[in-house]
């Protein structure tokens, strides 16, 4: 009599559709176990600085200046929340610079490369125009930058680098890093040195670590800093806004 029926062929593939569902339930709870914004990075968006308008929408976090005099488009770093580097960008936009956080599918920067897409159309009063990102969100706001490296004044990043050739690109750019940063792979960063266009700018922070560029407390990895998350905060700001003038 005829078999219809292989058992160990159906067990074998019941194993392997069974293992590939528990590698996809790990991977989206990797995804979805992000680094949370401290309660003092949260008070930068219920209670900004006078002057300052927050709007928390659907594509991103809004810091709005009264007299806006450029605009910064930001990619948080894998696995952080947007709202950690609510400090940052409050305080740069009391610097007169209206900034954008943009928020990524499942708190991952390369899960949509082109997040700065239409943001800068809907402003059109301003005239300059950054994006940056840190960490992860810097290596992908790269490839947004390299194909509109023409629509931008400059690049940021921090503790990240370019994963893209912009080395002939007509922009500016600035690496801002802490000199405890235990996380960057500086073995890249240094061999991406080569993929920054000419003029870039360089800033290592002493005693700074790669988490301070937000705040959420300490990273995996991370080096031990000597100084705080709002020193840090601040002189990354005070580089940003002599960068962006």
């Amino acid at each position: 009599m005829r078999k219809f029926f292989n058992w160990a062929i159906i067990r074998k593939a019941f194993i392997v559709i069974l293992l590939w569902i528990v590698l996809i339930v790990k991977i989206t709870l990797v995804f979805q176990t992000a680094y949370k914004a401290t309660d003092r990075a949260l008070e930068y968006i219920n209670h900004p600085a006078e002057g300052v308008t927050v709007v928390d929408k659907t594509r991103y976090i809004e810091f709005t200046p009264e007299n806006p005099k450029a605009g910064f488009i930001f990619y948080p770093g894998g696995l952080v929340e947007p709202d950690a580097y609510a400090p940052l960008m409050e305080r740069l936009a009391e610097h007169g610079v209206k900034c954008f956080i943009v928020r990524m599918p499942h708190y991952m920067a390369f899960l949509d490369a082109n997040g700065a897409r239409g943001i800068k159309a809907k402003y059109p009063e301003i005239d300059n125009w950054y994006l940056g990102g840190h960490s992860l969100g810097g290596a992908m706001v790269s490839l947004y930058a390299a194909r509109h490296s023409d629509e931008y004044e400059g690049v940021v990043f921090l503790a990240s680098y370019t994963t893209d050739d912009m080395s002939s690109d007509d922009i500016d750019a600035i690496l801002i890093r802490g000199d405890q940063d235990g996380v960057m792979n500086m073995k890249k960063y240094n061999e991406c040195i080569k993929n920054l266009p000419e003029g870039y700018e360089e800033v290592v922070i002493p005693g700074g670590c790669h988490a301070y560029f937000g705040d959420y407390g300490p990273q995996r990895g991370d080096g031990q800093p000597t100084i705080t998350v709002e020193e840090q905060t601040e002189i990354t700001v005070e580089k940003l806004v002599d960068f962006m003038e």
